[in-house]
């Protein structure tokens, strides 16, 4: 016998060997398909900060929290505000089983995999990537929808928003000389400028960092979803402000925010939710813009690291477009995202006008928001309304061709995504 014919019998015998116990071997059950899931993950655009009914949420304990009282501490994990009105259970997702919210107001890129509560200032939940794994082991995962990047080791949304407020009210009821005389030295009273906001080098800093905190998360999901099979959706911001505010907010009391005290201007503002320098408002939208072109950085360098990812940047900077805060007269009402509200310590009342108070009156109320941060932490996020609006954002994002949409608002209220 030649060596080939040799050596194609051999492999003809121990190809039978092999296979003869598997031709008499019984079948075994098909594994049961998981029901499908649709998870979010982030911080508080993604939540439902702002949207209402805040659900109880389980702490790095196991243990559900549900709302501790205004003067309880706010790392509670009930503070991550998770709203069944938030724009995940809003969005209309055809053949997907069951929602789940894993994101977490003031979540930065460091609670992806590290339980938020060992960081300064986290709340007491475990890691979100944790919690995923959990939801993995029970569905099949098809559409994740994360929102991160606005809050990081270099700033936050919060204190953001939070300078450029106080800025205004410190301007609106503080003339120069009472800084020395009443609150023992200067206080800061100007717009705030692109400086104050992020700079070139933080955004930098931001951006490698949620880089880093997604790739951990796409590369868990390619460890634990089922069938190997999820869209990403990567989700930027919406600026709750104008560009330029309504004219009837200009000027109050025949003052204008340029002025030294302007006491009825800064009541009006802050009636209507928009407690803020006008020459603040161009250095905020540049602000928003960086923040999307960080989003949009982030899920283009991990569509190159992941080419066989479904990523998708949705691009929702004008999906507020014609009613924000103060774009027209009605504000807040006529707004789709929370207006500037504090409480007057932790009561649970909120503080709906400032007319009357005097400038120790505002500190004491500033103060308690500094003190309990949940007294005013809804101010400037999406209402219950606004997810409804970025619910069908992500309608269309889910199902678009294209990996990088816009959800844009038209002057009469249509939502394209496209």
């Amino acid at each position: 016998m030649s060596v080939f014919r040799r050596s194609v019998f051999a492999a003809a015998l121990a190809l039978a060997t092999v296979a003869l116990p598997a031709a008499v071997a019984p079948a075994g059950p098909a594994a049961a398909a998981l029901p499908t899931a649709a998870v979010a993950l982030g911080d508080s655009f993604i939540s439902g900060e702002g949207a209402g009914g805040y659900a109880p949420v389980v702490d790095v304990n196991g243990v559900a929290q549900g709302f501790p009282g205004w003067s309880a501490a706010n790392a509670n994990a009930y503070f991550c505000h998770r709203s069944p009105n938030a724009s995940l259970f809003r969005a209309e997702l055809p053949g997907i089983a069951a929602r789940f919210n894993l994101a977490c107001s003031g979540g930065q890129p460091y609670d992806i995999a590290n339980a938020s509560a060992t960081r300064a200032k986290g709340r007491q939940v475990a890691a979100q990537l944790d919690q995923l794994r959990s939801v993995a082991r029970t569905h099949d995962i098809d559409l994740v929808l994360v929102g991160l990047g606005s809050n990081n080791s270099s700033f936050t949304f919060g204190s953001v928003a939070e300078k450029c407020a106080n800025r205004f009210i410190a301007d609106a009821w503080t003339g120069w000389w009472e800084f020395w005389a009443y609150l023992g030295g200067p206080v800061e009273q100007k717009p705030c400028t692109d400086a104050d906001l992020g700079t070139a080098a933080q955004f930098s800093a931001a951006t490698a960092e949620t880089t880093a905190a997604l790739r951990q998360l796409l590369t868990t999901l390619d460890e634990v979803d089922a069938d190997g099979q999820h869209r990403v959706v990567f989700q930027d911001y919406t600026n709750p402000l104008p560009y330029e505010l309504e004219q009837s907010y200009w000027s109050e009391d025949s003052r204008d925010d340029t002025r030294d005290k302007f006491r009825a201007l800064g009541a009006e503002r802050y009636a209507a939710g928009c407690p803020i320098h006008r020459a603040s408002l161009a250095p905020g939208q540049r602000f928003s813009q960086g923040l999307g072109s960080l989003v949009g950085s982030v899920r283009g360098t991990l569509a190159g690291e992941f080419p066989n990812d479904d990523l998708v940047y949705l691009n929702v900077q004008r999906a507020f477009d014609g009613a924000r805060l103060c774009e027209s007269a009605g504000s807040p009402a006529n707004a789709l995202a929370t207006p500037i509200r504090l409480m007057d310590g932790p009561s649970g009342v909120f503080v709906t006008s400032l007319s009357g108070y005097d400038k120790l009156d505002i500190q004491r109320i500033a103060n308690a928001c500094g003190t309990y941060f949940q007294t005013c932490q809804e101010s400037w996020h999406p209402s219950a309304a606004g997810h409804q609006v970025l619910g069908r954002c992500l309608t269309g994002a889910a199902v678009a061709a294209a990996r990088t949409v816009a959800c844009v608002r038209a002057p009469d209220g249509t939502i394209s995504v496209g």
